[in-house]
């Protein structure tokens, strides 16, 4: 597998695309003044308890106050409130927290009023972002996510991520991590900790104790509310967590930016500073990689698959639905349950790739086609896990119902990437919205690769004159490139009739081939 990061810059926003094996599988964008990013942490101050929800209301100077659970309080609360106490009355001026006594922890089944109260000054972490016309969601039991370790302050709890299978390399990190560990903090060891040697887990332990130090340095003059510890920025969170050596390049178009990450990956993995590569012509970095013409196939309703299948999205305010659709295809199978196996398997990995893309989050139903062989159904189920094992999100996956469907929980922490795919129509005496003519383009590709196949000798192509020219004008044009791969010439026959998105193929008699 090879990952491949392109990040394009402009005055307003940076967008970040993600490419596995060159298919676009994640698509971020960060917007400048945006303040309430997952990870930030904030001094805040309470704004009312709620018993009802067993939650309280907490300003951090959103427009909407940001909610805190009971259960989102941690243990420790009491530990943390004591503490930015002291600090913001000057009475704690060692951070450390190696003299520092930890109370008691909370009843984890208590009640919201025992626990805080209103008015109360508060240290919170935003673990969702505002998303419609809700605040952030909020934790008070803080988190700063290293390159290889999470520290965990008010704690002193080791735990080592479960995707790191060798019973006898868990033990080893534990004994590590340890004997380093400063009094009062807690360790959480990340996957990609694993083979790591003590002097690389000690400089990003020593790492995040500076950022929680200069966090607290903070707190004595901080106003109500305030940010006092931002989270990395998108692109260099991006490459803190998913970093490895699978990765091959980080293609970037802004020159600060590039220096930033590239000092960034010469701290964390100085042996890959060179796959960072500041991108500098006048053919913009998306255009150049083909990632603009993947983002106007891979969103709107209808999404196109291999082998003519095709998956329908639908968005609601409870749900997401996807229907898989197996659409008018060839294919080597001889019984119906065969091909139905072959296209819910394709079908589950786009469906894999659309979640992460989209970023889709909360209950989402997948209608598969129907099988009746339950061994294909329970193949169908595992194919799915293993092809959403590197979602970073939480997610949850139901086996097969009898009716074909499978249901998924996603995590959401942010709001859902949403791509406009569809344009106005040029038509004079058209209104409403078109399909982008690139995903016109892709559709003719695959249905002149299906009919090839099925050895049609001559083959004519009627579409709109624009699109015929497309297809036909340049060196090699697309028409020349199906002749070099199919070794059969297509005749494209420009009609002025046609709307820009009509196209219609016919057989050597002269009859239209459905």
């Amino acid at each position: 597998m090879n990952y491949e990061l392109f990040i394009r810059s402009s005055s307003q926003e940076v967008d970040f695309a993600l490419l596995k094996d060159g298919r676009l599988i994640e698509l971020h964008k960060e917007e400048e003044g945006n303040n309430f990013n997952v990870g930030d942490i904030f001094l805040a101050k309470i704004r009312k308890t709620v018993p009802g929800l067993n939650a309280a209301f907490v300003n951090v100077g959103y427009e909407k106050d940001g909610f805190l659970h009971y259960h989102d309080l941690g243990p420790k609360i009491t530990s943390s409130l004591k503490f930015v106490k002291g600090v913001s009355t000057g009475k704690i001026k060692d951070f450390s927290l190696k003299d520092f006594p930890l109370e008691k922890e909370i009843d984890k089944h208590g009640n919201i009023v025992d626990a805080i109260k209103s008015n109360q000054s508060i240290l919170v972490q935003v673990v969702k972002e505002p998303i419609s016309t809700k605040g952030p969601r909020l934790s008070s039991e803080l988190s700063l996510a290293g390159r290889y370790i999470v520290l965990v302050p008010f704690s002193d709890r080791v735990s080592v991520s479960q995707k790191i299978e060798s019973a006898e390399e868990k033990s080893r990190l534990k004994r590590l991590i340890t004997s380093i560990k400063p009094k009062g903090f807690g360790v959480i060891i990340r996957t990609v900790a694993e083979g790591k040697k003590v002097a690389e887990l000690d400089k990003d332990l020593a790492n995040l104790m500076d950022r929680w130090t200069a966090m607290c340095k903070k707190l004595r003059r901080a106003h109500l509310p305030s940010k006092v510890l931002s989270e990395l920025s998108r692109g260099t969170s991006l490459v803190r967590d998913m970093l490895n050596d699978d990765f091959t390049a980080i293609y970037i178009d802004d020159e600060s930016l590039y220096l930033q990450i590239k000092d960034y990956v010469q701290q964390v993995a100085p042996h890959k500073e060179n796959i960072v590569k500041f991108y500098d012509s006048n053919v913009p970095l998306f255009e150049k990689f083909g990632i603009e013409r993947q983002i106007k196939t891979s969103f709107g309703k209808t999404v196109s698959g291999s082998k003519g299948s095709y998956l329908v999205i639908e968005h609601t305010e409870a749900m997401h639905v996807i229907d898989v659709n197996s659409g008018n295809r060839s294919n080597k199978q001889k019984t119906q349950e065969g091909t139905a196996l072959e296209v819910n398997l394709l079908a589950a990995t786009e469906v894999a790739r659309q979640l992460r893309l989209r970023d889709m989050g909360g209950i989402i139903v997948v209608d598969f086609i129907d099988m009746t062989d339950p061994a294909h159904r329970k193949q169908l189920y595992q194919h799915l896990r293993d092809e959403m094992k590197d979602d970073r999100a939480k997610h949850k996956i139901l086996p097969p119902s009898k009716f074909g469907l499978i249901q998924i929980t996603r995590q959401r922490v942010r709001p859902e990437v949403f791509i406009k795919t569809r344009e106005e129509n040029p038509s004079v005496s058209g209104d409403g919205e078109i399909e982008a003519p690139i995903v016109l383009i892709n559709k003719i590709n695959d249905d002149v690769k299906r009919l090839l196949k099925k050895n049609y000798t001559k083959l004519t192509l009627n579409t709109h004159p624009f699109i015929a020219a497309f297809l036909t004008k340049g060196f090699p044009s697309v028409r020349t490139k199906w002749f070099l791969e199919h070794k059969k010439w297509v005749k494209i026959q420009p009609r002025d009739a046609y709307t820009y998105l009509e196209y219609h193929f016919y057989d050597k008699n002269g009859n239209m081939i459905k």
